[in-house]
C-alpha cells in the first residue's frame, strides 16, 4: 500500500528505530520480574544469572531502548518540522544495525562472561570506566556509543541546517546534544570515591533530570500540534516555559546527590531548595497537556495518542515531582537515602516521564508509517486499556515499594540503637510488600504485551484525513 499520511519518505527510518525499542523494552521488564522474584528466591537462576548482572541487564536495556526511542522520534519529527528529507537515511539504517548489535553483543557478555573477566578482555586496565551503576558497559561498547551518538547527531543536524527551524527541533536538538555531551563523564572515574561519584552524577542527573526532560518536552510538544491544532506559538511559549523551570531546577537540584557523599555542606541548603523546584516543570507538564487539549481546534482520530501524551504529563509528574519532593530534603533524606523509598520514585519518574512519551510518540507516528492516518478503533481500543493496564501495574509496584521504603527507614535507621533491626532482618519483615511488586510487574507484562497486540489488530483504518472527516460526520 502506498504511504498516503507520510510526508517524507525518509520519515520511514523511524519505524525500524521504534521496533526495535519496543523488543528490548520487553526484556528490561522480564529482567525486572527476575530481578524481583531474586529479593524472594536468592538462588533464583544462579548461577547463570546472578542478581547483580539481571541488574545490569535490566538498567542498561533500560537506558538503551530510551535511546532507540529517542532517535527514532527525531528521525521522525525532525524531517517534518525541517521540511525536507533527512540528510542520510542510509547512515541512519547503518548506525540502528550498528547499535542494535553492539548492544546485543554487551548484554551476552554480561550473561555468559565473568564481570571481572570481561573488564579484564576490554580494557579496562587501559582506562577504567566500568562498575559503576548505569555505567558498566565495556570500554569498547563505550566507545561505539560515542561514535553512534555522533552520527546520529551529525545526521540531525545537518537536517535542521538545511530545512526550516522550529522551536521545537531546537529544543529537541539541545537535548540530544546535552546527552552526548553529558556522556562523556562517564570516562571520567577517579580514584578520589567523592569526584567518582560527583561525576558519575554529571552524568545520570544531567541526564534524567537535565536534558532528557528537553526531549520530553519537545516531544511532547510535537504530538500536540499535531493532534489538536493549537497554535504553535502558544505550545512554544508553554515548552520554553517549562525547560526554564527545567533547566534552572534540575542543574543546581544535583545537589541532592551530594547530601552525604563528602561534599561541602552548603550542598545540604542548595540540593534541597532547588530540588524542591523540581516538580514545578512537570506540573506545568501537566496544566501545558491539558490546556492544549481543552483548547483543540481538530478531534484528531488518533485519541489514543492523546491518552498517551495526557498519561506523560501526569505519571510524569507523580513520579518525578511528587515522589521526588517526598525524600528530597537533606534532613528526611537522612533517613530514606537508597531504601526502597529511591527505587518508588525511579520507577514512577521514568514510566512517566521518559517511557510514556516514547510510547506517545510511537502511538502517533507508527500509524503514518504503516500508511494510516490513525488505527482502528478496535486497535485504539486495545491501547487505550494496555494504558491502564500498564499504569495500574506500575502504580502497585510503587505502593508496595513505597510502603517498604518507609518501612524500612523506621526500622533500620529511625529506631535507636539497639532497637533498630539489621538490614537482612528488615528484608525479611518486606517480604510482603516484595510479592506485591512482583504482582505488579507480572500485570505491568501484560499490559505492555496487550500493547504490542494492538499493532496486529485489524478493522478499519483511518487512511487519510477525508476519511477522519466521514468517521466525524458519522
Amino acid at each position: 500500500m502506498t504511504n498516503q499520511v507520510l510526508k517524507y519518505k525518509s520519515q520511514s527510518v523511524a519505524k525500524l528505530y521504534f521496533i526495535g525499542a519496543m523488543a528490548l523494552f520487553a526484556g528490561q521488564i522480564i529482567f525486572g520480574i527476575t530481578l524481583g522474584l531474586q529479593y524472594l528466591i536468592g538462588d533464583l537462576f544462579f548461577p547463570y544469572i546472578p542478581f547483580n548482572i539481571a541488574r545490569m541487564v535490566h538498567t542498561n536495556l533500560l537506558i538503551v531502548w530510551l535511546l532507540f526511542g529517542f532517535m527514532g522520534a527525531a528521525y521522525y519529527m525532525v524531517p517534518e518540522e525541517a521540511e525536507t528529507e533527512l540528510y542520510s537515511p542510509k547512515l541512519a539504517i547503518a548506525l540502528f544495525w550498528i547499535f542494535l548489535i553492539a548492544g546485543a553483543a554487551t548484554i551476552l557478555g554480561y550473561l555468559l562472561v565473568p564481570y571481572a573477566r570481561l573488564a579484564e578482555a576490554t580494557g579496562n586496565n587501559i582506562l577504567a570506566t566500568m562498575g559503576r551503576e548505569f555505567l558498566e558497559q565495556p570500554l569498547p561498547t563505550k566507545v561505539g556509543i560515542v561514535v553512534v551518538a555522533l552520527g546520529f547527531l551529525f545526521n540531525i543536524s545537518m537536517t535542521v541546517l538545511k530545512g526550516r527551524k522550529t522551536s521545537i527541533s531546537t529544543v529537541l536538538l539541545m537535548g540530544l546534544w546535552g546527552l552526548a555531551i553529558f556522556f562523556l563523564f562517564s570516562f571520567v572515574n577517579p580514584e578520589n570515591l567523592v569526584r567518582d561519584k560527583m561525576y558519575w552524577w554529571f552524568v545520570v542527573h544531567l541526564w534524567v533530570e537535565g536534558v532528557w526532560e528537553l526531549i520530553l518536552a519537545s516531544l511532547l510538544a510535537y504530538v500536540l500540534v499535531k493532534t489538536t491544532g493549537v497554535d504553535r506559538e502558544v505550545i512554544d511559549k508553554w515548552m520554553y516555559l517549562i525547560i526554564a523551570f527545567a533547566l534552572m531546577s534540575g542543574l543546581l537540584g544535583t545537589g541532592h546527590h551530594y547530601f552525604f557523599i563528602g561534599m561541602p555542606g552548603y550542598w545540604l541548603w542548595i540540593g534541597s531548595v532547588f530540588s524542591a523546584l523540581e516538580p514545578i516543570p512537570f506540573f506545568l507538564l501537566v496544566l501545558f497537556a491539558y490546556n492544549m487539549v481543552a483548547q483543540r481546534r481538530r478531534n484528531h482520530p488518533n485519541q489514543a495518542a492523546i491518552l498517551w501524551a495526557k498519561g506523560t504529563a501526569v505519571v510524569g509528574f507523580l513520579g518525578a515531582g511528587v515522589w521526588g519532593f517526598m525524600h528530597t530534603l537533606a534532613p528526611v533524606n537522612y533517613y530514606t537515602h537508597a531504601t526502597q523509598l529511591t527505587a518508588a520514585h525511579g520507577h514512577l519518574a521514568f514510566y512517566g516521564a521518559y517511557v510514556l512519551v516514547v510510547i506517545t510518540i510511537i502511538s502517533y507516528a507508527m500509524p503514518h508509517l504503516r500508511g494510516r492516518l490513525a488505527n482502528s478503533p478496535e486497535a485504539q481500543s486495545m491501547e487505550k486499556k494496555s494504558f491502564w493496564v500498564m499504569t495500574i501495574g506500575m502504580c502497585v509496584m510503587v505502593l508496595a515499594l513505597t510502603i517498604a521504603g518507609v518501612m524500612q527507614s523506621y526500622l533500620q535507621r529511625w529506631l535507636p540503637e539497639g532497637q533498630a533491626l539489621s538490614y537482612m532482618a528488615t528484608q525479611d519483615e518486606l517480604r510482603g510488600y516484595y510479592w506485591l511488586r512482583v504482582v505488579g510487574g507480572v500485570v505491568f507484562l501484560i499490559g505492555q504485551f496487550m500493547y504490542f497486540a494492538s499493532f496486529f489488530i485489524g478493522g478499519k483504518h483511518v487512511e487519510s484525513h477525508a476519511d477522519a472527516m466521514a468517521l466525524k460526520a458519522a
